[in-house]
């Protein structure tokens, strides 16, 4: 399938970038690709379990890795049991593996929409976004796009049971899981008003199904913590991660006016920018139900909560449904001046894998 070609040979690429990069520096590439930020903890958690504390002197928090969700651990310690793969290589294995998977769930998606050329267009600009380098790190934005993606799939397909266990899956692999469930239970919601009670199949289970996983996991942390409600919540905080509306992005705006930001603050204002159009255009284009909650959700989930500026593109990653406008537009552009349209896509994509050598290796940025 060209879609699938072409989005392997783009994150090939930038696997490369990343080892001609590391080499350069003298940096290991395998402890480029597998140990960077984030990547460290989810391999403690495979090769440990849970129960690591690190206090922060300088604000005084207590960090726990309880704020990192079980299931790209747990996948990577069953791969892990295999003679001759390491964590580290178990890590990348599935995050490549699941990478392929969310690509090919986002092509299904677009080709059920609008056709053969907007799905593979969809697919070469998620590959080539900034902050797609994450998808060749051992990290879960793969694993969550793939299960999220299938999720959605099932949900216009009106596989409701499967939809439902998938997005309880995605809910089991980082915070934002919760959009996944979110979506399903608003689909499942709109259809049974639009059926006026004649809901099918599987239609309850699915939507019962989608917010166990995130739900019994943060409940479980609230157990452990002391507190079953709100431990969870506690714990996110201690690593600057809490509702805040908004005002921790008015404090970055203010700081990046007064102070600069160097290179990764402006372009990540730029493209949680860009997100907001894009939602909105996606929303005018009158796009699945399914695909503009989960979509919104992420979107509110990064402007409302708090944390590192830096890392708010990586959260948007597989927030793919606002590529769609994107896609089309592409489209209608490749259909008229084709030589332009390349060159533009060609270029934005060399300058993408570069940017995201760059954010792993030289920034010193949150990821």
């Amino acid at each position: 399938m060209a879609a699938l070609a072409l989005f392997a040979a783009i994150r090939l690429a930038g696997v490369m970038a990343l080892v001609a990069v590391s080499t350069l520096i003298g940096r290991p590439p395998l402890k480029s690709l597998a140990h960077s930020w984030d990547s460290v903890w989810y391999l403690h958690i495979a090769e440990h379990g849970y129960g690591t504390r690190i206090h922060i002197s300088a604000t005084g928090a207590l960090q726990t890795d309880w704020a990192f969700f079980p299931l790209y651990p747990v996948l990577i310690r069953a791969l892990n049991r295999f003679p001759h793969v390491s964590p580290g290589a178990a890590a990348l294995l599935i995050a490549w593996f699941a990478a392929g998977m969310a690509a090919y769930g986002i092509y299904v998606i677009g080709l059920r929409l609008h056709g053969r050329a907007v799905a593979t267009v969809m697919v070469a600009i998620w590959a080539a976004l900034p902050h797609s380098v994450v998808l060749c790190l051992a990290y879960t934005e793969p694993l969550f796009s793939a299960l999220a993606a299938w999720s959605l799939n099932c949900v216009l397909k009106g596989r409701w049971t499967a939809a439902g266990a998938l997005a309880a899956l995605a809910g089991l692999t980082r915070p934002s899981g919760i959009a996944a469930a979110v979506a399903v239970v608003a689909a499942a919601g709109y259809e049974a008003v639009r059926q006026r009670g004649r809901v099918p199949p599987g239609l309850w289970a699915g939507a019962l199904l989608a917010p166990l996983g995130w739900a019994g996991y943060v409940l479980w942390v609230g157990q452990y913590t002391g507190d079953l409600l709100h431990g969870y919540f506690q714990v996110q905080s201690a690593w600057d991660s809490r509702l805040d509306f908004g005002t921790g992005t008015l404090e970055f705006l203010k700081a990046l006016l007064l102070r600069g930001g160097g290179a990764v603050q402006p372009i990540a204002l730029v493209i949680v920018s860009a997100s907001l159009v894009l939602f909105f255009l996606l929303c005018l284009d009158r796009a699945p139900l399914p695909l503009v909650v989960f979509a919104g959700v992420l979107l509110a989930m990064v402007t409302v909560v708090s944390g590192p500026f830096s890392s708010k593109p990586r959260f948007l990653l597989p927030a793919f449904p606002l590529l769609l406008p994107m896609a089309c537009g592409l489209v209608r552009a490749w259909r008229t001046r084709p030589a332009g349209a390349a060159l533009v896509g060609g270029s934005l994509a060399a300058a993408s894998l570069v940017y995201g050598a760059y954010i792993v290796l030289v920034a010193h940025q949150p990821l």
